[in-house]
């Protein structure tokens, strides 16, 4: 499998709607219950680039076989050095390395902009793939929300992990 990382573009956007609707149909990892169609994802899409963040694909031999990005973590103004990252990865691509090779490239991404902290909102604390992936790439535990979801008939953690971006904390950033 050659496999390639990418900035993600409109035409891959049929792809992370697949790949997306899985993951709330079948999965933990989003708390959403109801998939977005492919316009509200397109709609999500370019929110994340008007704020300058990267929103990448990788693919496999010419299939999207995955995606990730970074958002805004928190509206208010004191958090506007802070962002959070998402990865989604085909079910049927899982144990890949292919979240591995996406998260890389995003953090490394972000660590040239202004941002100091990365957040991982992570469903589910027995989700240990996604935790695993995480923790390979420098991010540490910072704590679990017990039951805050209700998905599948069941109560569904949220586990929070953090890792600096660049400088961190070090130093004031530069607007």
């Amino acid at each position: 499998m050659a496999l390639r990382v990418r900035p993600s573009t409109e035409a891959d956007i049929a792809a992370i709607a697949r790949i997306y609707t899985h993951h709330v149909l079948h999965g933990l990892a989003s708390f959403e219950e109801i998939a977005p169609d492919a316009a509200e994802l397109a709609r999500r899409r370019q929110d994340v680039l008007r704020h300058g963040l990267p929103y990448l694909s990788a693919d496999a031999d010419g299939e999207v076989v995955g995606y990730c990005y970074a958002a805004p973590y928190r509206a208010r103004s004191a958090y506007r050095f802070t962002i959070e990252d998402s990865v989604y990865i085909d079910a049927g691509h899982a144990g890949r390395g292919i979240g591995r090779a996406l998260l890389s490239r995003l953090i490394a991404l972000c660590e040239q902009g202004p941002w100091r902290q990365m957040i991982a909102v992570i469903g589910d604390s027995e989700n240990r793939a996604s935790i695993a992936l995480h923790k390979a790439e420098g991010f540490q535990m910072i704590g679990t929300h017990a039951a805050v979801g209700f998905k599948f008939g069941r109560w569904v953690d949220s586990v929070l992990m953090q890792r600096e971006l660049g400088q961190g904390a070090q130093t004031p950033p530069q607007a």
